[in-house]
């Protein structure tokens, strides 16, 4: 089975479906994975399989190794149109996330003052304070939701800890607009979110949170669950477009 472990802080930079040449930002454990979701369709593999020994980088490594990256960018490129945290699971769960977002926010000034700093995240951990205050000072502040569903997550997200559906919904809606909601369909046994009965209750909810954009995907990548298939193109056309009626933005990748 192949997956993506992310050995540094800093990886990349990489041509990203959504956001153009990106350099990534893992401030998680260097040899596994740390994440509030287990998700069924994660490039990174079950959590099970890849439990990390080493500690997660500090603030200071991770400046470090970010001032130190775009240093050789600004050198020899290539230019990135975005510094993304992303990597082996969910950023935001790392205690100094908020300073962190500071030093990158500043680092980003003072190097590539044009690109964008953003943050893929399960939105496990948005009604913290602080989360919420740092995200808010993110460009793309970009947030899970594939389904409303209870269910459905539990089979697929596969949250680790408690996980409360209506808390996270109020505090999407509490970013006021400030966020992007990215949403993974695809097909599988028993776990396909594609049907009416998964797409309009979820485009609901996204009218309720207001978001800037909505970014829809499918399956790039293997994933540990092998049964999973892709979404097709004409199956995100048509969702896409219910979304772009209701007035919000929504881009699709294939």
């Amino acid at each position: 089975m192949s997956t993506i472990i992310y050995p540094t802080p800093i990886f990349g930079p990489v041509h990203s479906r959504r956001l153009g040449v990106s350099l990534g930002i893992n401030l998680l454990p260097a040899d596994g994975k740390f994440c509030t979701f287990d998700c069924i369709y994660c490039e990174c593999g079950f959590n099970a399989d890849h439990r990390p020994k080493l500690k997660m980088p500090t603030r200071l490594q991770v400046a470090e190794a970010l001032e130190a990256r775009l240093q050789l960018m600004q050198q020899e490129g290539p230019t990135p149109d975005v510094l993304t945290f992303a990597g082996n699971g969910e950023p935001t769960a790392h205690p100094d996330f908020p300073g962190i977002i500071d030093d990158t926010l500043r680092l980003r000034d003072r190097f590539f003052p044009q690109a964008r700093v953003s943050v893929l995240s399960n939105a496990t951990m948005i009604t913290k304070p602080d989360v919420h205050a740092a995200l808010m000072r993110v460009d793309n502040n970009i947030q899970k939701l594939d389904t409303v569903s209870l269910e459905y997550i539990r089979k697929v997200d596969r949250p680790t800890g408690h996980y409360d559906l209506d808390a996270i919904v109020e505090a999407l809606c509490q970013f006021k607009g400030h966020v992007i909601i990215q949403t993974m369909f695809l097909h599988g046994p028993g776990v396909s979110n594609l049907s009416d009965e998964y797409v309009q209750p979820w485009l609901q909810t996204i009218r309720k949170i207001a978001p800037a954009q909505v970014m829809i995907y499918t399956i790039d990548r293997e994933t540990p669950d092998l049964t999973l298939a892709k979404a097709t193109r004409e199956e995100l056309d048509a969702i896409a477009l219910r979304v772009s009626e209701s007035g919000i933005p929504c881009q699709a990748s294939y």
